[in-house]
């Protein structure tokens, strides 16, 4: 089957990763790391016209201006509406994905969102081969509940077609208040027609780290997101572990699609000495790059550690795997990740409209890209999907425990 691709290369061939839930916010905070620096000074472009002459002839706007206002048949903007546009134009000439104008309407809209709450389907969503992409369901969420898979392709949103529509708008029209529903057309790798799912929203709000004993002797930790709460609940979790039986670890990162960098550091640190380095921002040359290590005593150090990964393990995900990969040696099973590591700031403007501009990348311990690129695992194990829910059998999870009990 032929998918519709985007119009116009409004988005790159990689994902751009959003959770529609409540609180992690729209997974990344509309494609960041949680744990990115949101600024919200106001920024005036102040641009002489002679400097800009000597890179670019700016009078070709100005020409375009005219012709549009002598010659187009519709109406004409307002002013302030066609320097808008400029601005658009300019963040999508950049073909990054992640920089973004918004006009100030959208500007206060995604500003209220951030500090209030919403209802969504609980899904982190992203663009890949042009088209919009579940990245991962969450656990225990409507998304989950109604059989979304990662990779599954959303070809309408209330039969509205997802080729016409950016990706803000896209999640706008996914996300809603509590109880309300939506649908989605969705087509799923190995089907041979799309199917239509009818979610109803909800708060969001999973639980994100527990844990439970496997094989009398291996920890299993199952880690869906790296929230406020995950480093208190980890203390509790390291205390129960450290009492138990068990001479392993495994620590299931699939599937998360990340949050706040604080807590993936943190995390680490229950796992790698003190003043180990975690994750490296890359600012590309325009200054020093910023680096991340742990603090405290790790207390999870001495045992034998397997990373459980796959496609919809993403942002925070990929920098804890990645570090206790590098520096612990910890064994990676599953699948590649997803590729989301990069910083977004923001800034206001003198009308009121927002800029987010991607700053940074984020580089592993030995200086391996993460964004775009992912993190692979050492023993490659897919998903054995062909399976009824009755009799299904975790075989990734199984790989890892036979790994595990190796080292």
């Amino acid at each position: 089957m032929e998918l519709p691709k985007r119009k116009g290369g409004v988005w790159k061939k990689n994902f751009l990763v959003y959770v529609v839930f409540l609180a992690i916010i729209l997974s990344f905070g509309a494609g960041m790391i949680l744990g990115s620096r949101m600024v919200r000074n106001r920024y005036v472009a102040e641009a002489k016209k002679d400097e800009m002459k000597n890179a670019v002839d700016m009078d070709i706007l100005f020409e375009v201006w005219k012709k549009l206002s002598e010659k187009y048949v519709g109406e004409i903007p307002d002013e302030p509406s066609m320097v808008q546009g400029m601005a658009k134009g300019m963040t999508s000439a950049l073909k990054d994905p992640y920089t973004t104008f918004f006009v100030p309407e959208k500007a206060k809209q995604f500003k209220e969102d951030l500090k209030g709450s919403f209802g969504g389907i609980g899904a982190e969503i992203g663009v890949k081969d042009d088209v919009l992409t579940i990245v991962s369901p969450l656990d225990g969420t409507p998304a989950k509940d109604a059989g979304i898979k990662p990779g599954d392709k959303i070809l309408k949103i209330d039969n509205e077609d997802t080729g016409s529509l950016e990706l803000d708008e896209a999640i706008s029209k996914i996300r809603g208040e509590k109880d309300t529903k939506v649908k989605l057309t969705i087509f799923s790798e190995g089907s041979n027609e799309p199917r239509e799912v009818e979610i109803s929203r909800a708060t969001i709000d999973p639980k994100s780290v527990k844990w439970e004993m496997k094989d009398n002797d291996t920890a299993y930790i199952r880690l869906g997101s790296f929230s406020e709460d995950s480093v208190k609940e980890f203390v509790g979790i390291a205390g129960e572990i450290k009492k138990s039986a068990a001479k392993r670890i495994v620590l299931d990162l699939r599937g998360n699609p990340g949050g706040y960098l604080e807590t993936a550091v943190s995390i680490a640190g229950f796992f790698l000495r003190p003043d180990t380095l975690v994750v490296k921002e890359d600012y590309g040359g325009k200054k020093s790059a910023d680096e991340y290590k742990t603090e405290y005593e790790p207390v999870l150090d001495g045992y034998p550690l397997v990373i459980l990964i796959d496609r919809g393990s993403a942002s925070a995900s990929e920098i804890l795997a990645g570090a206790l990969n590098e520096q612990k040696g910890a064994k990676l099973v599953g699948e590649k990740t997803f590729g989301k590591g990069s910083v977004q700031e923001f800034f206001t403007l003198s009308d009121g409209s927002t800029l987010k501009v991607t700053v940074a990348e984020w580089l592993t311990p030995k200086g391996r890209c993460i964004n775009k690129e992912g993190i692979s695992p050492e023993v490659e194990e897919k998903l054995n999907l062909d399976q009824d829910k009755e009799n299904f059998k975790d075989n990734q999870l199984e790989k890892a425990l036979e790994v595990a009990k190796s080292l």
